[in-house]
């Protein structure tokens, strides 16, 4: 196979001045407005049809010479609400806002494998969709893509894959976990409420500081008594408030939380238990709950016989380093993706301690190893040629 860039120097000096460009200018989900026209440019000087979707959201399509299935790449484009305190040569431009996680090279890398793909198109077996996606961060645009029609599309996605930078391997090798790879996160609302009174006089009220005291403890037997300890499940009680000074019992406070679980029945088992906790340890203290749960991104399954069969073949036919990580409890929007065609997240190993890439995702002291963009960007093309060609098969 042809490869469009001259040398490794080539696809390294393009693909890191396109992140650096974005990472100058970081912006919030579905505000990626230069971003947005950033894809655009590159993709009208490499010819590629595009199309906006989803807000600031772009779609672009590479259409093979020969049959072969259709893959979807994609790369999400926001950054976070984080001051930068990188030191990168390209550190933000923007009070407040970085790219903290890594998305401005995933963005350069789907644009260097769009590189890569459309130059050797005479040789390319089916087609691939490039989805450049907003706003993974919050509130979430994958599933507006989805509904929006990409994924049943002509060509309809047969197969997807993403890159995401991870700092837990070294610099330029890879991760490939068939089945569950991050967790679903949904968030609940609880409202506690009682008889408020006076300090003195506990006995003629309803006091909902205790009542909920014992509801945080409560909810911690859902993964600590409830969850098969194989699997994998948080309940986190992140804020609560209540009260209005020392001497005054509180009628009412108010709490809320995340939830998070790799397996799919523990997911849907965890909003009646929260509910059923509250209700009951509430109803203990002559108190009442109302609880909200609201339902947040899927986990994210790798489809477990094309996780097995591209990790062999990026081992096997693209000499890459493999590993093959633990879940993590964070969550990916990718989800919803995975849920409409078979999917892999492959996580970019991009640790180098040299360089000072070793803080982990969402901190202002993230920093990127910029040398482990070509091997994303190999990585993607292999994908896209090996499922296309059949060299990947589907199916079980």
């Amino acid at each position: 196979m042809t490869a469009v860039f001259s040398s490794a120097d080539d696809l390294a000096t393009q693909i890191v001045a396109i992140r650096r460009e974005i990472h100058r200018t970081p912006e919030l989900g579905f505000e990626e407005q230069n971003t947005q026209r950033i894809i655009e440019r590159e993709l009208d000087a490499l010819g590629i049809e595009h199309r906006r979707i989803a807000t600031t959201g772009v779609v672009g399509i590479i259409r093979g010479a020969h049959p072969g299935r259709t893959v979807g790449l994609r790369a999400d484009m926001d950054a976070l609400p984080i001051g930068e305190q990188s030191g990168e040569v390209c550190a933000s431009e923007v009070a407040g806002k970085m790219h903290a996680c890594g998305h401005d090279a995933h963005v350069a890398m789907l644009l260097g494998a769009a590189r890569e793909l459309s130059a050797t198109r005479d040789a390319l077996h089916g087609n691939v969709v490039l989805l450049f996606q907003p706003a993974e961060e919050g509130p979430g645009g994958a599933l507006p893509m989805i509904e929006a029609g990409v994924m049943d599309a002509e060509p309809k996605i047969e197969a997807v894959a993403m890159l995401h930078v991870d700092v837990r391997i070294e610099s330029g090798s890879i991760s490939i976990t068939p089945g569950p790879v991050n967790a679903s996160a949904d968030e609940f609302h609880i409202a506690v409420r009682g008889v408020g009174g006076h300090g003195a006089y506990p006995n003629k009220a309803k006091d909902t500081i205790p009542c909920s005291a014992a509801i945080v403890l409560a909810l911690q037997n859902i993964v600590a008594r409830e969850t098969d300890p194989l699997g994998a499940a948080v309940v986190t009680v992140g804020t609560i408030e209540g009260g209005y000074r020392n001497n005054v019992i509180a009628d009412v406070v108010k709490m809320s939380g995340t939830l998070r679980a790799t397996n799919r029945d523990v997911r849907d088992a965890l909003p009646g238990r929260v509910t059923a906790i509250a209700e009951n340890v509430a109803a203990a203290y002559g108190c009442s709950a109302d609880v909200t749960v609201l339902m947040g991104y899927p986990p994210v399954i790798n489809d477990p016989a094309l996780s097995e069969r591209f990790a062999a073949y990026a081992a096997e036919g693209l000499g890459l380093t493999v590993h093959r990580l633990a879940p993590t409890m964070g969550a990916e929007d990718f989800a919803y993706f995975a849920e409409r065609a078979p999917g892999v997240l492959v996580r970019l190993g991009i640790r180098n301690e040299t360089v000072g890439s070793v803080h982990y995702g969402h901190s202002p002291q993230f920093r990127l190893d910029e040398g482990a963009m070509p091997t994303g960007v190999r990585t993607l093309v292999g994908f896209a040629r090996g499922v296309g060609d059949g060299s990947v098969p589907l199916g079980s």
